[in-house]
């Protein structure tokens, strides 16, 4: 490795490269699978801590505590950014894998609200927070790890490996949960039996720290350590240091925001998208979201290898372009295959709301008018709708007309479904034939090829943009910050566009507007040309050589 070599470091063998790629991506492989188990299961995980009459309020105080622990992500990289930069790469990835496995398996001895009451959720909120926390400090140590022992004429290829575990701990994820539902009957499952995927964190904890402990130091850091060269204040040094403000801006919204959003975009409004409005089967979903994921790690890797040799700046921009000309057309697809009866009901017999104080509120236990409490209903039914300008309370549904003023709290859900059955709406969950199943798979892979455009060199990029003496700070905090904020709150706000608008599609607008953002900070400031290493040397200004 260059870096290594300049300062007589021995480079590592090819078995030892080997060995830190496997222990790296393994680590990274369950402590994502740790942090997105939560969101795999917000289902049954809303109704054990987050109960209400509202289903909407219900899922959506589920993802915000989802966002909470993206929310702390940056405060994380700030912590273990500096204590990777000051102490060193190996031992912090060990704390952060540590961290997250307690955490996770804490999440499954948690008593359900009906039992300890608000502290339930508290509780989770608490242990989700620990989460973001050992999150922050876990990607950025991994890649660097990786990326510190690669020779640079392979790094996009052997840090690709790290890309590939996050949708990794994904697949996992799921690969559980199906494996659960399988063993444990389902009302036993909803009880109690989907507290075993968390209490599992446990056992890949001890796999990973035992892959871990069997690495030694990242040899760029070992040098720097000898030479007397690490950073006293990483964090401080990260904001001042030359050409670092510009290149942490690219990092965040150029970089991060457009991978970030195009990831939970094409996994997790996939998901709650076919669980939710689409109404197909919760294990069909899964099994399909499996398959797609799982061929999709691979194009992580081969995006991953190609940029070592066209750069790292075109594949995150042809990525970003066929995103923003793909994602709609993609979900219309999706929905078309697997629910077509809801399209044709909804052209059919298209549904309007009328009444004064016409306003719906996802996150109010009660709807302030009885308008309020119909639109309430249709959007947990997911049925799109239009409101009308009348203030009479009444519900069109294709030719027939409904008054729902003064329909009863406890049946009124009941009799809203039961008038659009009889217009024809169908409410069961679906099992679309085979031919539109392998149709849904195969957009859900194109999914998958944009996110590996916009991610799959990703480690690589970051730790060839910032110096080595605070490269674990300068990469992570940007990271972090966007996918902590931009992408962990995209089920939520996604989520609230849905509900405010009564449109399944309407929540990919805001993957729209960050990705269309990103596109322009990614072109005016990604380097172009093939991949080079940031030079910090007496003989070189301190500016990487790689920025225009």
């Amino acid at each position: 490795m260059a870096e290594a070599a300049v300062n007589g470091q021995r480079e590592p063998t090819e078995k030892e490269i080997r060995m830190v790629i496997a222990a790296s991506s393994a680590g990274t492989v369950f402590e994502w699978y740790d942090f997105f188990i939560y969101g795999t299961l917000a289902g049954l995980i809303g109704a054990a801590f987050f109960p209400s009459d509202n289903e909407t309020l219900e899922i959506l105080l589920v993802w915000a505590g989802f966002a909470v622990g993206f929310g702390f992500r940056p405060l994380g990289a700030i912590l273990f950014g500096f204590l990777g930069d000051r102490l060193g790469r190996k031992y912090t990835f060990l704390v952060t894998v540590t961290l997250m496995g307690i955490a996770t398996a804490g999440v499954g001895l948690i008593p359900s609200a009906a039992s300890i009451g608000l502290a339930a959720p508290l509780i989770v909120i608490c242990l989700r927070i620990l989460q973001g926390l050992a999150l922050g400090g876990e990607y950025g140590g991994a890649a660097i790890y990786v990326a510190e022992h690669a020779p640079p004429e392979k790094r996009g290829f052997y840090t690709s490996f790290i890309q590939a575990s996050v949708a990794g701990g994904f697949v996992l994820s799921i690969l559980v949960v199906i494996s659960c539902r399988a063993l444990i009957p389902a009302d036993d499952f909803a009880a109690w039996g989907w507290r075993i995927p968390f209490l599992l964190s446990i056992v890949l904890l001890g796999i990973s720290l035992w892959m871990r402990l069997k690495l030694s130091e990242s040899p760029v850091f070992q040098a720097m350590k000898a030479a007397g060269e690490t950073s006293a204040n990483p964090f401080t040094e990260s904001l001042t240091y030359p050409g670092n403000p510009k290149r942490i801006f690219v990092a965040l919204f150029g970089i991060t925001g457009v991978l970030t959003t195009i990831w939970y975009t094409a996994f997790f409004f996939g998901l709650s998208f076919l669980r939710g409005p689409m109404r197909v089967d919760e294990s069909l979903v899964e099994w399909m979201v499996l398959i797609a994921g799982t061929i999709a790690m691979s194009f992580y890797i081969v995006v991953g290898k190609w940029s070592d040799k066209v750069g790292r700046k075109k594949p995150i921009i042809i990525g970003a372009i066929a995103s923003l000309a793909l994602l709609f057309p993609i979900f219309w697809g999706i929905g078309a295959l697997a629910n077509p009866g809801l399209e044709a009901s909804s052209r059919a017999a298209p549904v309007t709301v009328n009444g004064e104080q016409c306003e719906y509120d996802p996150f109010a236990e009660v709807q302030a008018s009885p308008c309020g409490r119909a639109l309430q209903d249709l959007t947990a039914l997911g049925v799109p709708y239009a409101i009308g300008e009348d203030s009479a309370p009444s519900l069109a549904i294709g030719t027939e007309t409904y008054d729902y003023a003064d329909l009863p709290d406890d049946t009124r859900r009941a009799i809203v479904q039961g008038w659009l059955e009889t217009n024809g709406y169908d409410f069961t969950r679906q099992t679309p034939p085979v031919v539109s199943i392998l149709g849904i798979i195969g957009l859900l892979l194109v999914l998958g090829v944009l996110s590996a455009l916009t991610y799959g060199s990703v480690a690589a990029l970051l730790s060839e943009m910032f110096p080595a003496r605070i490269r674990y700070s300068s990469m992570s905090i940007p990271y972090h910050i966007g996918a902590g904020y931009l992408g962990g709150f995209l089920p939520l706000i996604a989520g609230y566009i849905v509900a405010m608008t009564g449109d399944a599609y309407s929540g990919l607008w805001y993957t729209m507007a960050v990705v269309g953002f990103g596109l322009i900070v990614a072109w005016w400031g990604l380097p172009d040309g093939p991949p080079r290493d940031f030079e910090d040397s007496e003989r070189d200004p301190p500016v990487s050589p790689a920025m225009p």
